[in-house]
């Protein structure tokens, strides 16, 4: 398991609501290709956080959900993978294979729509299309749902924050 941060940008503060940028978009482009395509199209999850605040720091933020319910529905979905694999050795929706990836990521009209949408307009790579479907099954089954719902494929190609051209 890779996990990895940084920067939005050289000055650290593209995107910042609250503090200026400094770099030119150029300046921008040529930070973020620092990482290299190939890798990035390995990632399958990136995410975008936004700076921390005060109350947050001191504990004094919204909460969220707690970690236990967190835990809970994480563990219920590995539940439904390992019924869904079984006996192969396959464990986790990560690592299926091209034919477990066919058989368990089966798309609606709608879905499909969408995937392909994203596709052609981000020109994603057949791996980004891959970890998309992964993603999305993974995201059904935390949802307890049977089949990848077109809200998994939305919420999945949102993921993949870093495949997006920056300006248009």
């Amino acid at each position: 398991m890779l996990i990895a941060a940084m920067n939005p940008c050289k000055c650290g503060y593209h995107g910042d609501p609250k503090r200026d940028c400094r770099c030119s978009p150029r300046e921008v482009e040529n930070y973020r290709n620092r990482i290299s395509g190939p890798l990035l199209d390995r990632i399958d999850i990136h995410v975008e956080v936004p700076a921390v605040t005060f109350q947050e720091l001191q504990g004094r933020g919204d909460g969220g959900e707690s970690s236990a319910i967190i835990r809970a529905r994480v563990e219920a979905a590995r539940d439904i993978q390992g019924q869904r694999f079984g006996a192969a050795t396959t464990t986790t929706n990560a690592s299926m294979s091209s034919r477990q990836l066919k058989a368990c990521c089966q798309l609606d009209e709608t879905s499909r729509g969408y995937l392909e949408q994203a596709m052609n307009e981000l020109h994603l790579s057949a791996r980004a299309h891959d970890r998309i479907l992964k993603v999305a099954r993974t995201l059904a089954d935390l949802a307890a749902s049977e089949h990848i719902r077109a809200d998994d494929i939305l919420e999945a190609v949102q993921f993949r924050s870093l495949d997006r051209k920056l300006f248009s």
